[in-house]
């Protein structure tokens, strides 16, 4: 007999197990719905992203944040030290006993590894724990001194004898060689700060002086790698081009009106003639009446363009002193060459041409002057030059004696290779010594 339970009633209504199965599925429905709500309630956060970790060899050439102490180094030894620190009176009695936290002075202690070392200790040939960078390969490490071979001597007894030990026995230069150099070294001065102006003045004529203004010129561009210019001022009509193969007809009158246009080193070249050592020389007007009309407004406009392009400019000026052109070469000068003959007249003339710089407010110049005495012009042979010598080194800086050279007296093209070396080396020897009162820095 069945039993009453599992029959369903006369309404068609389910027995009681049918119920039940109903019943499991409604509580399955509940989770899925509630599955789908947990869903829509989720939040992404995005986490930081990782910390870089150094690798071994960057630490190795890192430096510790931590301080080392001196005992740590094993320079001092704390175990029997004591430091007592007292605080500074800022106001009344006040110590640092008295602050309610002063605070305290921790050593850090070294790492224990040994795994940092110095580029000294690597120098020494020790092995790093970690791999080395390129960077540890630099040339004071790997590049030994005693095997590098120095440059071959100069002079007959040196060069001599090392050639004979096959380049084993290195002399050095000569005592004549080392001195060349030295004043080769005096020239190739360098400057900061703009173009140095030296004038070369004196207030007779006949004594040399555009003679000496190209030699001085030719010395220092001989030994110079930079531009040297050489700018006739002489408002009488100057000679200065013609101790030079002329390769143009300009002057200063050309770089005056043509100023504007002028751009580029490559446009003023083409205005000067140049020597055999690279010395630029711009001449001045044939003309007798344009030179008179040479004034200050005009060389400061020359000297403003070969300030832009040349290093040096020498300045062959004329004999009136009292001329404009020679109050604008004064103020820009940085140092001056006075040029003096050998004969009574000649040196009396330029000791006034001194005394008149040092009334007109030129005394620093004076004192920074070198006299330059030319010993090829006549009466040179009846006096004293020693006397001479010592008169102006009571005035000026220093005195150089220009010798006698057949070259020289010709009055013509001056060939800077042919010259005397007796020649050649008062020149030189000029040129060092000028270069020598000369600031290597200025601010304008």
């Amino acid at each position: 007999m069945a039993n009453r339970g599992d029959r369903a009633d006369a309404a068609g209504r389910p027995s009681g197990s049918t119920r039940a199965v109903d019943a499991a599925h409604a509580l399955d429905d509940d989770d899925d719905i509630a599955a789908d709500e947990a869903a829509a309630l989720t939040v992404s956060v995005d986490l930081p992203a990782p910390v870089r970790v150094a690798p071994e060899e960057e630490l190795a050439l890192s430096i510790p944040d931590e301080p080392i102490s001196a005992g740590q180094l094993g320079l001092v030894d704390t175990s029997t030290m004591s430091i007592e620190f007292v605080g500074t009176d800022l106001e009344g009695s006040e110590s640092i006993d008295d602050v309610d936290d002063p605070g305290v002075l921790d050593v850090v202690p070294l790492p224990a590894s040994d795994e940092r070392q110095s580029r000294r200790d690597r120098m020494r040939g020790e092995v790093s724990k970690s791999p080395e960078s390129a960077n540890m390969l630099t040339a004071d490490r790997l590049i030994d001194n005693r095997k590098r071979r120095r440059p071959a001597p100069e002079g007959s007894w040196p060069a001599f004898v090392y050639a004979v030990t096959l380049h084993l026995v290195n002399l050095g230069d000569s005592p004549k060689v080392r001195a060349r150099k030295e004043i080769d070294a005096r020239i190739d001065k360098q400057f900061e700060g703009g173009t140095r102006f030296v004038p070369v003045l004196t207030r007779k004529g006949g004594v040399g002086k555009t003679t000496i203004t190209a030699l001085l010129g030719m010395a220092l561009s001989d030994v110079r790698e930079d531009r040297i210019i050489a700018i006739d001022a002489n408002p009488d009509r100057g000679t200065l081009s013609e101790r030079v193969n002329k390769q143009t007809r300009s002057t200063v009158r050309d770089i005056v009106t043509q100023a504007p246009s002028i751009t580029s080193f490559n446009d003023f070249s083409t205005m000067v003639s140049r020597d055999e050592t690279r010395l630029d020389i711009l001449a001045s007007d044939t003309d007798p009446m344009l030179s008179e009309a040479f004034d200050e407004n005009d060389y400061n406009v020359v000297a403003d363009l070969a300030a832009r392009f040349y290093s040096i400019a020498l300045t062959d000026c004329g004999t009136g002193i009292v001329h404009s052109v020679m109050r604008a070469t004064l103020q820009r000068a940085d140092s001056l060459v006075i040029v003096s003959g050998g004969s009574v007249d000649e040196a009396r003339l330029a000791s006034e041409t001194l005394t008149w710089l040092e009334a007109n407010g030129y005394a620093k110049l004076v004192r920074n002057a070198v006299v330059a005495i030319n010993t090829a012009t006549q009466g040179t042979s009846l006096v004293k030059l020693d006397e001479i010598e010592s008169h102006f080194r009571s005035r000026v800086r220093e005195i150089v004696r220009i010798p006698y050279d057949p070259q020289l007296a010709a009055g013509s093209v001056i060939d800077y290779k042919g010259l005397r070396d007796l020649t050649k080396d008062a020149a030189r020897r000029l040129a060092a010594i000028v270069m020598d009162g000369l600031p290597a820095r200025r601010s304008d």
